[in-house]
Formats: C-alpha cells, structure tokens, sequence
C-alpha cells in the first residue's frame, strides 16, 4: 500500500465534562456525555520510498530514527505503533489547537487509525482510545483525560462511564430524530477569538483534586450529577430544561476554577443570554476556545454574536468516528 488516510471527528462535552481524568475516576468514577463534531483532523501516511521519516504538521521535520521526533505524541506513536520502513506523515485540521474542541485526543486516535492500516493491522474503537490515552497519560504524563480520545474513536452522542480500575463503558444515546433535529440546530458554537493552555488548566484541576482540595471535588461532584441529568434530560427530549443545566453545569464551571473565563468571555455569555439562549457553557478546559449555547430561536444570538465580532462554527454530530481509507 501507498497512502493512508484518516479523519477523526472533534467533540462536544454536553454534560459532565472534567470527570475523566484519573486523578477524580480513579477514586469516584467520572461520567459525561459527549458528542462527536463533524469536524476532523485529516492524517495522511505515505509508507512507499521513504528513505527517512517525514514530519509535516504545524512544523516540519526529516529525521532518520522516530526518537529523534520533536513531536511528542508522533515519536511515542511510532516507536510503540510502528516497526516498518521510514514513513511521510502529514496532518491537518478543520479547526486549530488550543479551541476546546479536543484536537489532541483527535490527532492521536487518527495518527493510530493510519498506522494500524499502514501495517495490515486490524483496530477497534476501544483499541484506538485505549491506546492514544496510553501515549497521552502514561508515556507522556500530559494531565488529560480519556474523553477526546474516546468521542474520536467512536463517534456519535454517547455517555461515558469512567470507572475506578481505569475501565470505560460506552453507551449511546437514544435520541428521537426530533431531539437529535432540534438539538442539531439550536446549539451553537462560537468563537471568543482566546486560545487556551488546556494543559496549564488540567493541571491545576489535576493537582487540586490529588490534593484533595474541597472546592474542586465539590464542584466535579456536581458536574457529574449535572452529567447524569443531561443524559436523561436528552433522552427525554427535555431540550430547554437540558439547557437550563447548561447554565448551572457553567457556572459550577466557574465556581471551580474561576480563571477560566475572562471578560470577553462573560460579555459573550452575557449577551447571548439577553438574546434568547437559555444556556451555554465553555467548551473544554476553559480560558478561551469556543463558546457553546443553546436557543429555541437562534436568530437573535446570532446576530448578536456576528455584532460582537464571534463567528459561529455551524457543525453537525458525526455519527462515524475515527474512519480510515487505504489507497494503493
């Protein structure tokens, strides 16, 4: 074979977000539920005549053994993936780093995708997110959870179960095709124009919750109960009461890290919810990304939104997950 390609799909944390790093599962099992963008990192890999590994993402690079990589999760991902010829491998994506939409989970899980075609392996879903969290946590000890690699791989609108031994249980929703309709379109991303450290954010969260800190267990103990709610709340097809608990799910959001918001941030917020949206929520770890919030009537948010200068990301749910192509 010659090239591979792969796309796997960014995602939405619609409840529970921040449950699923070990530091809280480990010791009182996480829960969310998430849903996979149509939105995509590309992964190209050419395996045929390569004389030395090359490295085409935001930065280039041509090495001659992959643990002379710059890229972390591209070195760990060969030297554990990969024992064949030197390799091209080029990425891409819809939406750039540092927005909350989980493009890191996504990276791994595509790079994974195309390594395993590119060697003649099978891969499942729960093998490709076990694996990118493997090189994520464990190898590079990056304090993430296991939901971006998880909603990568498998696609949909699913609730997760973190449990304690480390375990996850995936089940997806069962939405009417009028809630998944409505729901379709009456969220809304929009960008706030800040990029965010998410790791300078989980980190914190990370070292306060192995610290034992009340305020933050307190608050990721609520958020996993707002978790729950939505689950049923969605399922029910209860959409304005599943937005309401996006507000609360927000401001414990802010209550736990209150550096997560900024007032452009707020303003935003603010603005949307004199227009009409009945909830919203930061996506991600917070500090900047996308803002996401929802309206029975959006037209009004997004004319306010377009007058404070926040384009809208339109998107709909991805329903594939991580898929791959093989060209020969």
């Amino acid at each position: 074979m010659s090239v591979v390609f792969t796309r796997s799909p960014l995602r939405l944390s619609l409840g529970g977000g921040g449950t699923d790093l070990p530091s809280y599962y480990t010791e009182r099992g996480g829960f969310l539920v998430a849903a996979a963008l149509d939105k995509y990192i590309y992964m190209l890999v050419h395996s045929v005549f390569q004389r030395r590994y090359r490295m085409k993402y935001s930065e280039f690079e041509e090495v001659d053994d992959p643990s002379e990589i710059k890229h972390p999760i591209l070195r760990e991902a060969l030297k554990l993936h990969w024992d064949g010829d030197p390799l091209e491998i080029a990425s891409i994506a819809d939406v750039p780093a540092g927005t909350g939409l989980g493009s890191s989970g996504a990276f791994t899980v595509g790079l994974l995708k195309a390594l395993a075609l590119a060697g003649r392996r099978s891969s499942t879903p729960a093998g490709l997110a076990e694996a990118a969290c493997h090189i994520e946590i464990d190898v590079l000890g990056e304090p993430v959870g296991k939901q971006d690699q998880y909603v990568a791989a498998h696609g949909g609108v699913c609730a997760y179960t973190f449990n304690q031994d480390g375990t996850v249980d995936v089940r997806p929703l069962s939405l009417s095709a009028e809630t998944l309709d409505r729901l379709q379109d009456n969220l809304m991303l929009f960008w706030t124009g800040q990029t965010h450290s998410a790791g300078a954010m989980l980190s914190d969260q990370d070292k306060r919750t192995k610290a034992g800190d009340k305020k933050m267990l307190d608050g990721l103990d609520r958020v996993k109960e707002l978790g729950y709610e939505s689950l049923e709340l969605l399922e029910a097809g209860e959409l304005e009461r599943y937005a309401e608990g996006m507000h609360q799910h927000w401001e414990a959001k802010r209550v736990r890290s209150p550096e997560m918001t900024s007032p452009r941030i707020d303003s935003l917020y603010e603005a949307a919810r004199n227009a009409g949206a009945i909830g919203g929520k930061l996506v991600g770890a917070g500090g900047g990304g996308f803002l996401l919030v929802y309206a029975e009537d959006p037209r009004p948010v997004r004319k306010v939104m377009a007058e404070m200068d926040a384009p809208e990301l339109r998107f709909r749910f991805d329903f594939e997950g991580c898929a791959g192509t093989v060209y020969r």
